[in-house]
């Protein structure tokens, strides 16, 4: 039982129903125009009658003739086209209608997961489809809500420890004990450091930039000479043409990939690759590397690898985050290799659009 006229159902099987009609309308007045004639009136003699007399050569009925092949609009596959084309029609439409939300939908879905403060679904179409849009269009309003909570608890958290651990660093400072002393010392420098490295993380996904062309090669130049002059081995190689991204989010990766690089190996070697569909930036070092089945785990918040790098290196687990994090707001990805010979590449993969 249809319910309402608006819904989809009730507009496809309106659909279907008008097709059928047509294509059998289309049928009839084929036959009443081009069907077969009448059959011919009986002769008025019949055979009986039939005889050699002259005085009844007059009565004789004409000669019959064996019909002749029907004309080309008189054979039945003209009204077999006629619904055939209408019914082609009628399930084209119809399949549109039922593809037309999904993929509306598909397309919402797919903004949201790369940007929750994307645009909503349009509510239009039938009753299911403008439910369906409503509905998602409040979950993306609760995951917003959601994730801007969490974004301002954190950030909240995170600004009032610091007080009372810039108090408690104070007070490490009159521990004469220097064992003890640098324990606690190494302790609060470690959780300042987080906070920081969180403040920085909820900062960076807060923020909303527009992408622009930009010189891709003079900023690697560029941060190539600034680490040069503070008296770090980096190198850079290969030429770029100007790319449509996200400069802020661009510098920020580039800067925790080489700094991850020069903290674990003490050197890094970025090497540009421009192709008419992607930019990979490479950052190869010759450091320790990380094992294959653990590259994966390092983009975690506050992940830190144990041995060659630990707590000592100065790291607290927050820089490949924020990296990957920076690379995929671009629409790119951050990926690791092994270095040939021994260390890690990190790999920023940016495509051309």
């Amino acid at each position: 039982m249809i319910r309402s006229a608006d819904s989809l159902f009730a507009r496809l099987f309106g659909g279907a129903l008008l097709a059928i009609l047509l294509a059998h309308l289309l049928a009839f007045m084929w036959f009443m125009h081009y069907g077969p004639p009448p059959p011919p009136p009986p002769p008025p003699f019949s055979e009986e009658y039939d005889s050699p007399d002259p005085r009844f050569e007059h009565f004789r009925p004409p000669p019959r003739h064996p019909p002749g092949p029907p004309p080309f609009f008189g054979g039945p596959i003209v009204p077999l086209v006629f619904q055939l084309i209408t019914l082609v029609v009628a399930a084209w439409y119809g399949a549109k209608a039922l593809s037309r939300p999904i993929r509306r939908m598909s397309e919402a879905a797919e903004r949201l997961s790369e940007d929750l403060d994307s645009p909503p679904l349009e509510i239009s179409g039938p009753y299911e489809a403008r439910k369906a849009a409503q509905t998602f269009n409040l979950m993306q309003q609760r995951i917003r809500e959601q994730v801007q909570q969490r974004g301002r608890m954190l950030a909240a958290m995170s600004h009032d420890l610091r007080t009372p651990l810039s108090r408690l660093k104070l007070r490490v400072e009159q521990i004469e004990e220097p064992k003890l002393h640098g324990q606690m010392s190494q302790d609060l420098d470690d959780m300042i450091g987080m906070l920081d490295a969180t403040l920085t993380y909820l900062n960076e996904q807060r923020t909303r930039e527009l992408p622009q062309l930009f010189d891709v090669q003079a900023l690697v130049e560029s941060l190539t000479e600034n680490a040069q002059d503070q008296g770090d081995d980096v190198q850079c190689h290969g030429h770029c043409k100007p790319l449509r991204t996200q400069p802020m989010a661009l510098r920020s990766c580039l800067n925790n990939v080489i700094d991850n690089a020069l903290r674990y190996a003490g050197q890094a070697y970025i090497d540009l690759q421009d192709s008419p569909q992607r930019v990979q930036i490479r950052v190869v070092d010759r450091g320790p590397g990380i094992a294959s089945d653990q590259r994966e785990a390092v983009f975690e918040p506050f992940y830190r690898l144990e041995g060659s790098r630990n707590r000592n290196s100065g790291g607290v687990g927050m820089g490949m985050t924020i990296a990957r994090e920076a690379a995929r707001r671009m629409g790119g990805d951050l990926l690791l290799e092994e270095t040939v010979g021994g260390g890690l590449t990190v790999v920023l993969d940016l495509p051309r659009v």
